[in-house]
């Protein structure tokens, strides 16, 4: 059923936020440190777990999907205008370190994705020979 999608999600929000809040009391902050994001990854592995075990009948995952893409991203959202609220009023060295953070993540995409960046120019080689101009030395 789709509702228990929508509960399966609800409970990793849950789990999440609290392991967040723990986490800021424990470094000394009054503040939910990656809460959402632990929700996010518990998601992901636990709909992985049921899937592999075949527990995750499609309409549940429907329910999830559904709300994967209407509440998290808005909840994301709503974080990261928080953050950069807070990295304004916190001076320049957390907007120095929000810039850093932001550069740094997206010269490491190529890294992750196991590619390296291609030369725009087109070699010889690269290109395909049209068929008249292969050569053919059949019959010698």
């Amino acid at each position: 059923m789709v509702i228990y999608g929508v509960a399966l999600l609800a409970g990793c929000m849950m789990i999440g936020l609290v392991i967040g809040d723990l986490l800021g009391q424990l470094l000394g902050i009054n503040a939910n440190l990656g809460g959402v994001g632990i929700a996010m990854l518990l998601l992901i592995f636990v709909t992985g777990y049921l899937k592999v075990r075949g527990k995750l009948p499609e309409a549940t995952a429907s329910g999830i999907k559904f709300w994967n893409a209407m509440y998290i991203p808005i909840v994301v959202a709503m974080a990261a205008s928080q953050n950069v609220a807070a990295a304004f009023s916190g001076g320049l060295v957390a907007l120095l370190g929000g810039v850093l953070a932001v550069v740094l993540g997206l010269a490491m995409v190529p890294v992750f994705a196991g590619r390296r960046p291609r030369s725009s120019v087109v070699t010889d080689a690269d290109e395909p020979r049209p068929e008249s101009m292969t050569t053919h030395t059949a019959g010698r």
